[in-house]
């Protein structure tokens, strides 16, 4: 497969030459083992010493955890860097990752597809020890990398002419359509981009995620997705969902959290001025990956009545991606922001709509303006009207831009 260089590649580079442990974590199928491969080629061509094991490898596992120092005779030893894919197959990779890396100078670099075996029982012996970095389907930046790179230099643009519009907004409806894993990206026809996005979704999904959530029945797990597609964006209603998918409510919550840590959901919480009241309000779930959410409804159709849905949860996959952490603002009498950004000290409302009239903007923007006195609120929409006030008009292709208002 043909390499598309990532944005995180960058990013990995400035700590290579440092004492910690990096570990990349993100879904199945989103490129990590490319991505490491690709950066330590590089380091290859230096003269270093490289070696890459996989914990699918049942014996290496166990030799890892069962005889660890040999395993670092035979595995680390005489070798600069040391990548370990698939480390969360390791139950006990805390306790002896922190081992190895007392006792060598080898720089050990890590990916894993959920993490939750990383964070929660790694965390205790690895503070202190580790870098995590997140690598999560091609952004829509990286989408036009790989399938039409001489129009990456115009993402940065804010006015087109009408025949670039036109063949950006062709690239971004294909991506909200099928999403940005990169063998869906790079599949020749939509034919074959549907049956890789649906061979992900049955042996991610149904296989390896219904094993994470401890549940019998695959049902359950399906019903389950497919009501939080049909409901993306919309404020979790557990009771509703225990009732339709048959999940007791502990079954449930811990289904939900499965499905965060393998970065198949995001559940969004709210934003409030005290923040205790966050975590006694519903989220609202939105998909990491359209093309995956669309997969989990059969619905590839061009001509969607969920169309708002599905562009609202584009522009919070692309949030995510550049490692933002957006909150959504309801008030008692309905009013509402879609994203609420706080970095910093700076507040960021974010408003999504795919069309909006001339001079128009949406009432509960200016209410919360006021409300929380903020310096610059965003519009993002198929089309821009320039700057008004504190209002910024950005075009939904350039969410990658919103970066630099923080």
């Amino acid at each position: 497969m043909v390499y598309v260089v990532r944005d995180l590649e960058f990013e990995l580079e400035k700590y290579l030459g440092k004492k910690e442990m990096l570990a990349v974590l993100g879904p199945r199928q989103c490129g990590k083992t490319t991505l490491i491969e690709h950066v330590l080629k590089k380091q290859k061509s230096l003269g270093k010493k490289v070696n890459q094991l996989t914990f699918d490898d049942a014996k290496l596992r166990q030799l890892f955890e069962n005889d660890t120092d040999s395993f670092i005779e035979l595995h680390v030893k005489g070798f600069d860097f040391i990548f370990i894919d698939e480390v969360h197959y390791s139950k006990q990779s805390g306790r002896v990752l922190k081992y190895i890396f007392d006792k060598t100078k080898a720089k050990l670099i890590l990916t894993g597809s959920s993490a939750t075996e990383l964070s929660v029982q790694s965390a205790k012996y690895l503070v202190g020890r580790v870098l995590l970095f997140e690598l999560l389907p091609f952004s829509f930046k990286e989408h036009i990398r790989a399938t039409n790179p001489k129009m990456e230099a115009l993402l940065e643009k804010n006015k087109y002419g009408e025949e670039v519009v036109e063949q950006i907004n062709k690239s971004l409806n294909e991506f909200v359509l099928f999403g940005g894993y990169p063998r869906v990206v790079l599949a020749g026809t939509e034919e074959e981009k549907i049956k890789i996005i649906e061979s992900i979704y049955t042996t991610l999904l149904l296989k390896e995620i219904k094993d994470l959530a401890k549940l019998s029945e695959d049902y359950k797990l399906t019903t389950l997705l497919e009501k939080l597609a049909i409901q993306t964006g919309s404020l979790a209603n557990y009771d509703e969902l225990c009732t339709v998918t048959g999940l007791k409510y502990q079954e449930l919550k811990r289904t939900l959290n499965v499905l965060e840590k393998t970065f198949v959901i995001k559940q969004l919480k709210p934003y409030f001025k005290n923040k205790n009241k966050e975590i006694s309000k519903a989220p609202k779930i939105f998909f990491y990956d359209t093309g995956l959410r669309n997969a989990v409804m059969n619905n590839f159709s061009k001509i969607r009545s969920d169309e708002g849905a599905i562009i609202e949860n584009y522009a919070l996959s692309e949030l995510l991606k550049q490692g933002l952490e957006p909150k959504y603002w309801r008030t008692k009498s309905s009013a509402e922001i879609d994203f609420i950004i706080e970095k910093k000290g700076t507040i960021l409302p974010i408003e999504v709509k795919k069309q909006i009239r001339p001079k128009q903007t949406p009432r509960a923007v200016h209410s919360f303006i006021e409300e929380y006195k903020v310096k610059k609120a965003i519009i993002l929409s198929m089309q821009t009207r320039g700057t008004k006030t504190r209002i910024e008009h950005i075009l939904l292709q350039q969410t990658q831009t919103i970066k630099k208002f923080l």
